[in-house]
């Protein structure tokens, strides 16, 4: 996300690292180009800079309930102010890399004489020749997926500038967090009183620390982590911060509402025309490539983000600040 006194931009997800992790230069240590093939390269060449297909989006919204007045003033945050969420990651770049390693490690189970249940859950040992060459090559999709962002920020940026013939620096377009979701990261926890270094997989969710987390940085050691919860194109967003409690989920928070209806479905379902209709009398105006990502994405295909979000609170490994509504989503 990105503070500001009259604006505010949050961006976030994808495969990237969390904002604390990074190297001073903005890169994830341990990233290994070599271990990423040819073919992820090419596809990874055109796309920087662009938000892709799917659940991807740009959405420009409006901050329309606070829950939490000091963190929010922490963050610079306040009612009526407006945000820009981006939520897109490594691309075809990202994609590549994993489809090349799935395929690549479906003789390790045997190998290491692990028993899988499905050829698509196939795994090596974390210390393996395999699994490293994995993780080297998924941190550089993770380095792929921060560069994007930060492109697309830029880009966002400039739109506002012509827009309103202002810097973004006066507007207040200042980054707040960039989190990341389907990443792997080494971290250590407690598992039945004893503290382990673990490999956890953070797969449809991101990092929730709490207040005091060592691995926080000064910026967010008092108010706990960002933890940033988007809804579909016609219902809210969330920022949240971690939780002591979250302990009990290796310090992790969903990332989104979660499907009702897969894609295909949703294709069946619902009328691209009667979506825009809808949106827009509530003040929602969509712009899309496609009117095919409109219906794989509509409000209706998702679970309630607002229920999601209340029984993420309720379990207590989130708290509320505030609360951002969609008047405006751009759809790759």
């Amino acid at each position: 996300m990105l503070k500001g006194s009259g604006w505010a931009v949050s961006k976030g997800y994808g495969t990237a690292e969390d904002l604390e992790a990074t190297e001073e230069n903005g890169a994830i240590a341990g990233a290994d180009p070599d271990a990423v093939s040819e073919r992820a390269y090419e596809r990874g060449k055109a796309q920087s800079g662009t938000l892709g297909s799917g659940n991807h989006f740009l959405e420009v919204q409006v901050i329309d309930q606070i829950y939490d007045a000091d963190t929010a003033d922490a963050f610079g945050l306040e009612e009526g102010q407006v945000t820009l969420m981006i939520h897109s990651g490594s691309r075809g770049f990202g994609y590549q890399v994993c489809d090349d390693y799935v395929k690549s490690m479906l003789s390790c189970p045997g190998k290491y004489g692990i028993n899988i249940p499905d050829r698509q859950l196939a795994c090596a040992p974390v210390n393996s020749p395999e699994a490293k060459r994995y993780l080297g090559a998924m941190r550089a999709a993770a380095n792929y997926a921060w560069n994007n962002r930060q492109c697309l920020m830029h880009l966002a940026r400039q739109a506002f500038e012509k827009v309103f013939n202002m810097s973004w620096q006066k507007m207040g377009m200042d980054l707040i967090y960039d989190v990341a979701h389907n990443i792997a990261k080494l971290e250590r926890h407690k598992v039945r009183g004893q503290e382990k270094l673990l490999c956890v997989h953070r797969k449809g969710a991101t990092r929730a620390f709490p207040p005091g987390h060592p691995e926080l940085p000064l910026k967010y050691r008092k108010t706990g982590q960002p933890v940033i919860i988007p809804g579909d194109m016609g219902r809210n967003s969330y920022l949240l911060v971690g939780t002591e409690k979250a302990a009990e989920t290796f310090y992790s928070t969903c990332h989104g509402a979660g499907r009702v209806k897969s894609r295909t479905a949703a294709a069946k379902a619902f009328d691209a025309n009667k979506i825009i209709s809808e949106l827009k009398a509530k003040g929602i105006y969509v712009m899309a490539s496609g009117r095919g990502t409109i219906v794989e994405e509509a409000p209706l295909a998702y679970k309630d983000i607002n229920q999601v979000v209340d029984v993420v609170e309720g379990a207590g490994i989130s708290k509320k600040v505030c609360r951002m509504r969609p008047i405006g989503v751009v759809k790759g």
